[in-house]
C-alpha cells in the first residue's frame, strides 16, 4: 500500500467522507464512507473514524476537498488545527474534468467524495496552506461593496421610473432618494475601510500600489481580484487563473462544422465584473500595452466587445504577473524587453490603408500605425 486518502464533499450542514487507499499496482480501494455534520463538535468523531480505518500508521494520509463556496473553509481550518497538515484543496473545474476522465456519469455528494479520494490517491496534489485572516476580511469588504453597488443601481432605476411615471408619488420618490443618499455614504465609507485594511499589511499595500500604476485600474479593482483569489494562493500559473475567472476559450468545432468560439464564463463572475470598466479605461487612456493589443484584436475580428474581453483577460494576467514578481507596472516593459532581445528583424511600419475597406477597418489601421510609430519614437528616445 502506497498511501491512504480521504475525499470530502462539503455542504452547509453535512460532509460526505470517503476513506480509500492505493497500492503499488495503482489499484484504488474504498475502505468506508460516512456522513458527518459540518461543525467543530463533530471533528472528534471524524478523527476517531479515521483512526479506526487507518490500520498502518506509518503510511501517509492525504485529505482532499473542493474549494466550493465558503462551506469548505471552516472544516479545513478545523482539520489544520487538529494536525492534518497533509491535505489538498482543489479548484472545482479541475476535479470536474478529472471525474469526466474517469467516466463518472452520475453526480451526488457521495460519488463526489469517492472521486476526490481517488484523485488524491492517483495524483500528486499540492499541499494546502490556509489564507490569512487578512484576505478573508478583505473578501467580506469587497463583496459587501458589490452588494451595495448593485442595490444602488437597482434604486437608480426605481427613481428614474418614478420620475417618468404618469402620476409620480412625492413621498415614494423622497424615500427612494433618501435611500440612495444613504447607499452613497455607505459606498464611500466601505471604500475607506478597504484602503485602511490594505494598509494593515505593508507588503500587500505596496503590491497593490504597484499594480495601480496601470492607468485606469483602481484600488477597488485590485482589491476584488486579490480577495477572490486570496492573493493568488491556489494558483500556480496564469492558465489556472484564467480558467478560474471564466476567461478560458471554449471551441465548438467538429469535422466541417465550425461553431462559435467564446469564453466559458464558468468561473468567478465577480472578477469578470470588476475588470469590465478597467478594460475600457486602459484603451481610452491609450495605455501602450493594452491599446495596441486591443486594436490588433479588433483588426482581426472587427467586434469591439470581443476585443475588450481580450483586454480584460490580459489585464488579469498582468495583475497576476506583477503580484507574483512584486514589480511596478511599466507601460513600455514589453517594448524595451523585445528591443533588448532583438538583434532581430526591423519591424515594418507600412500599413496599406486601402486594403482595409470600411470605416472601422480604416480607423483600426490608422490606430495601429499610430502605435507602431509611437514605439519607434520611444525606442529612439531611450537609445535602444
Amino acid at each position: 500500500m502506497i498511501k491512504y486518502t480521504i475525499g470530502l464533499d462539503v455542504a452547509n450542514k453535512d460532509i460526505k467522507a470517503c476513506f480509500g487507499s492505493i497500492d503499488i499496482h495503482q489499484k484504488f480501494k474504498i475502505h468506508g464512507t460516512r456522513t458527518f455534520p459540518n461543525s467543530a463538535s463533530a471533528l472528534p468523531k471524524f478523527v476517531e473514524w479515521i483512526a479506526k480505518l487507518q490500520k498502518e500508521k506509518d503510511i501517509p494520509l492525504r485529505v482532499c476537498m473542493e474549494a466550493t463556496g465558503v462551506y469548505y473553509e471552516r472544516y479545513a481550518m478545523h482539520l489544520q488545527q487538529e494536525g492534518f497538515l497533509v491535505f489538498s484543496i482543489v479548484l472545482p473545474n479541475r476535479s470536474k474534468k478529472y471525474f469526466a476522465a474517469l467516466g463518472m456519469k452520475s453526480k451526488n455528494d457521495k460519488i463526489d467524495a469517492i472521486g476526490l479520494a481517488k484523485m488524491a490517491a492517483q495524483q500528486d496534489l499540492r499541499i494546502w496552506t490556509p489564507a490569512s485572516k487578512f484576505f478573508y476580511s478583505l473578501r467580506k469588504l469587497t463583496r459587501q461593496r458589490q452588494s451595495i453597488q448593485e442595490y444602488k443601481t437597482t434604486l437608480n432605476g426605481k427613481i428614474h421610473a418614478e420620475k417618468a411615471s404618469a402620476h409620480p408619488e412625492e413621498l415614494v420618490l423622497q424615500q427612494l432618494i433618501q435611500h440612495e443618499e444613504m447607499l452613497k455614504k455607505q459606498l464611500k465609507n466601505i471604500d475607506l475601510q478597504i484602503e485602511e485594511h490594505l494598509k494593515k499589511d505593508p507588503q500587500v499595500y505596496q503590491k497593490v500600489k504597484n499594480i495601480e500604476k496601470i492607468k485606469g485600474v483602481s484600488t477597488v479593482t485590485v482589491s476584488v481580484i486579490i480577495a477572490e483569489t486570496f492573493g493568488f494562493e491556489l494558483f500556480e500559473n496564469a492558465k489556472q487563473l484564467i480558467s478560474y475567472a471564466g476567461y478560458d476559450v471554449v471551441e465548438n468545432q467538429s469535422g466541417k462544422r465550425s461553431g462559435k468560439t467564446r469564453i466559458s464564463k464558468k468561473g468567478n463572475a465577480r472578477m469578470r465584473r470588476v475588470l469590465h470598466l478597467p478594460a475600457f479605461n486602459v484603451v481610452r487612456f491609450n495605455n501602450h500595452q493594452f491599446a495596441t493589443f486591443f486594436y490588433r484584436i479588433l483588426g482581426r475580428h472587427h467586434i469591439k466587445m470581443k476585443a475588450y474581453v481580450a483586454v480584460q483577460k490580459k489585464l488579469l494576467t498582468t495583475i497576476f504577473a506583477l503580484w507574483k514578481k512584486n514589480e511596478a507596472f511599466d507601460e513600455y516593459y514589453n517594448l524595451i524587453r523585445n528591443d533588448n532581445n532583438k538583434s532581430s528583424k526591423k519591424q515594418s511600419f507600412d500599413i496599406n490603408i486601402e486594403t482595409s475597406p470600411g470605416k472601422l477597418q480604416t480607423k483600426v489601421a490608422w490606430r495601429s500605425l499610430f502605435f507602431r510609430f509611437k514605439e519607434k519614437i520611444i525606442v529612439n528616445s531611450l537609445g535602444i
